[in-house]
């Protein structure tokens, strides 16, 4: 597999990096590129607070690129933020599509920090279905209800209309310049405003990862 490609969102440490296996995750941090010395970043986080980032040796980098709902079928692997419904259904924030190689990936639903009470959930899509109740090919209009295996057995998302959808691809350092929003997710706590990572993604041509 791509080392790049498989580096993306939720396994072991919830995304962007290794073998898939059951561990405590780290939460993202998430920001914008102001300044690139050699491996060290100088990033606003979408709080505000300044950090620098130093890139490990070798780190893995992905661009995060759009995608559409017209490309969830039936057996895709997906990665899902949402916040879980009075009903047990989970209503997404956004919807990843990943790469046939990423399959496996982060398998389980966890802790996210998206917003308040949101769980980020992997898995295979089982049905398909539209507001309609139709199970089948996504129309391109209208909410969606994808029923995800993630290996404890089987979450109900609603995605709505206009919910961000994105894929991966192999991402390089010269993605990584001012302006560039980026995920990533830290090696070591952060301490005085320094972190490292050896994951992260960055947003194709300005987006900002939705995840």
């Amino acid at each position: 597999m791509n080392k790049l490609i498989h580096s993306i969102v939720t396994v072991s440490m919830v995304g962007l990096g290794g073998t898939a296996v059951a561990a405590t995750p780290a939460l993202p941090i998430r920001g914008t590129i102001d300044a690139v010395q050699g491996r060290a970043l100088s990033l606003t986080e979408t709080s505000g607070t300044k950090i620098t980032v130093t890139l490990a040796p070798h780190a893995a980098i992905a661009e995060v690129v759009p995608s559409s709902l017209a490309a969830v079928k039936a057996g895709s692997y997906v990665g899902t933020a949402a916040v879980k419904q009075m009903g047990g259904t989970y209503r997404a924030m956004e919807l990843q599509i990943f790469p046939e190689k990423m399959r496996g990936i982060g398998l389980g639903t966890r802790q996210w920090n998206l917003a308040p009470h949101s769980t980020m959930t992997n898995g295979t899509v089982g049905g398909i279905a539209n507001t309609g109740g139709t199970v089948g090919a996504v129309s391109g209009s209208g909410d969606l209800t994808l029923t995800v295996n993630d290996g404890s057995g089987t979450k109900t998302v609603l995605v709505p209309q206009g919910v961000p959808v994105v894929t991966y691809a192999p991402g390089h350092l010269a993605d990584l310049k001012p302006g560039a929003h980026i995920i990533l997710f830290p090696s070591e706590a952060v301490a005085n405003g320094m972190v490292t990572t050896s994951r992260i993604g960055v947003g194709k041509n300005g987006l900002t990862p939705p995840m």
